[in-house]
């Protein structure tokens, strides 16, 4: 079984790399190679490839960054997957394609389901949800994967960066008024698994839009409190944490 990654050092497709090795062979491209704001490039590389299973692992994250830039965000959050997804059912293959929580405005006081409407406020969050659009037009077979709070011991993320800054400051305030489900990447990698296999014993459910996040919720205070409890456990230095 041949896989074609897009995105190469992304903190899922870290994961993806040491996860999925025992299916076959990965074929891992990075920007350099699969440039998601270059379409022509994107289906030169598949029709290279030629996969057995595409997975977009790359991405626009730079939430703050896609203000400035909604040209770039677009291009690369929603033309290149909806590429992607053409390239695909032109191979008669899927393609699994992550997303996020931030398609929804976080009004609502409870959990979202695949059922809620998608409302983005900023231009990250309306990229990605152009993105999930474009891929669902193309009705070729698909998943696609809605995500929350991404961490891992690579890349930049909040774990890192509260690792970091706890243990040079003696004191800091941290939100506590936005609330999610922080996401190992290792879990979203661990997952892509599972469903692959299904798929490859025939046991693959219904193609479309999911929510794959980890159980519980907390605050970004109250994952903050978590990594400096962790800091301190270990006899490390660790600022005083103010909501």
């Amino acid at each position: 079984m041949r896989i074609l990654i897009s995105g190469q050092n992304g903190q899922v497709s870290r994961e993806l790399q040491r996860r999925l090795a025992s299916l076959g062979e990965l074929v891992v491209l990075g920007r350099d190679q699969l440039d998601l704001a270059q379409p022509q490039q994107i289906r030169q590389q598949v029709q290279r490839v030629r996969p057995d299973l595409i997975i977009n692992a790359a991405a626009h994250t730079a939430v703050d960054q896609a203000e400035s830039e909604p040209e770039l965000a677009f291009a690369i959050n929603a033309t290149g997957p909806g590429v992607l997804a053409e390239e695909a059912l032109a191979l008669g293959i899927p393609l699994i394609h992550y997303s996020t929580d931030y398609v929804f405005d976080g009004s609502k006081n409870e959990p979202y389901n695949e059922a809620d409407a998608p409302n983005p406020l900023g231009v990250y969050g309306k990229s990605k949800l152009a993105g999930e659009q474009a891929i669902t037009e193309v009705q070729g077979q698909h998943l696609i994967l809605r995500t929350s709070w991404v961490y891992s011991t690579h890349g930049r993320n909040f774990l890192l960066t509260m690792q970091r800054l706890l243990q040079e400051k003696p004191e800091m305030r941290i939100v506590a008024d936005q609330i999610g489900a922080p996401t190992w990447a290792g879990t979203i990698a661990g997952s892509t698994l599972a469903l692959i296999e299904r798929w490859k014993a025939g046991q693959a459910g219904a193609w479309g839009t999911y929510h794959l996040t980890a159980q519980g919720e907390t605050s970004w205070f109250g994952f903050a409190q978590a990594i400096g409890e962790a800091l301190r456990e270990q006899g490390k230095p660790c600022a005083n944490l103010l909501p």
